[in-house]
């Protein structure tokens, strides 16, 4: 099993437009993050969680050709407005094949793909629109994708906004997490590896913090934990890595990690 990073930052990414921090000056290539997302490959099955709007990018720099399945963690549009680009997965090896890619996400976050982009479902769609099989997951219990299990965590983005974190055996990857209820952080016990969101150092409104994150690692106690969904004021990537605890790493773009 691998996981490649494809995204590590925030909704405006890193560096942000218009700021001269140190963070957005840097030229280490690990402080250049585009919007989160990943891409797990399981044995013959790959999956990307999350298609925001540096998704196209994200598949040329990975030189993919091929996926089977997209996962929404949630119907923000950091995580979902790059889905028209599904359409040259769709047809890389036409007029051979159409390839159609299944889509998986709970209740609201399917409503949302369906009304932002209603013209690749309709009725008289022209050829040429993303090719989506949408699939409405039920939080309460695992699915399947491609004969691999995957069992949803739900979390608090914000008061009253749930957002779906993935397991997948022994790797587990949550994003946009505030908040999460013992009985879904009882599902991320005995991993190899967490992957969480530490936005940045103080606190805010619907993102945990790094202490936060750290707490999150701490009381589930991981193998090895990765740090994503990273803004500009969490710091460097040199500076925050020498102050990390041991077997938590700071995530960057185009960092694989194998199980």
């Amino acid at each position: 099993m691998k996981l490649t990073i494809l995204g590590s930052g925030t909704s405006q990414g890193v560096p942000l437009i218009g700021c001269d921090c140190e963070v957005c000056r840097s030229t280490d290539p690990r402080d250049t993050r585009l919007r989160t997302s990943a891409m797990l490959e399981w044995d013959d099955v790959r999956m990307v969680i999350d298609a925001g709007p540096d998704f196209r990018c994200q598949m040329l720099r990975a030189g993919i050709r091929h996926i089977d399945a997209i996962l929404l963690t949630h119907a923000h549009r950091d995580h979902m407005s790059g889905l028209d680009d599904v359409r040259a997965l769709n047809y890389v090896d036409w007029p051979e094949a159409v390839h159609r890619i299944d889509l998986y996400a709970t209740h609201p976050a399917i409503e949302a793909v369906r009304r932002e982009f209603e013209y690749a479902f309709r009725g008289d769609k022209y050829r040429g629109v993303p090719e989506l099989d949408l699939h409405e997951i039920d939080p309460e219990f695992a699915f399947e994708v491609k004969g691999k299990e995957v069992t949803p965590v739900i979390g608090k983005h914000a008061p009253g906004f749930d957002v779906t974190g993935f397991r997948f055996d022994n790797l587990a990857y949550l994003t946009d997490f505030k908040e999460i209820d013992p009985s879904e952080e009882a599902k991320l016990r005995g991993l190899k590896v967490l992957v969480v969101n530490a936005l940045g150092r103080n606190l805010h409104h619907s993102h945990f913090n790094l202490d936060e994150a750290l707490a999150l690692i701490e009381r589930v106690g991981p193998e090895r934990a990765y740090l994503t969904h990273v803004s500009h004021k969490l710091g460097r990537y040199t500076d925050v890595s020498k102050e990390l605890p041991k077997d938590v790493y700071l995530a960057y773009d185009g960092l694989e990690i194998e199980i």
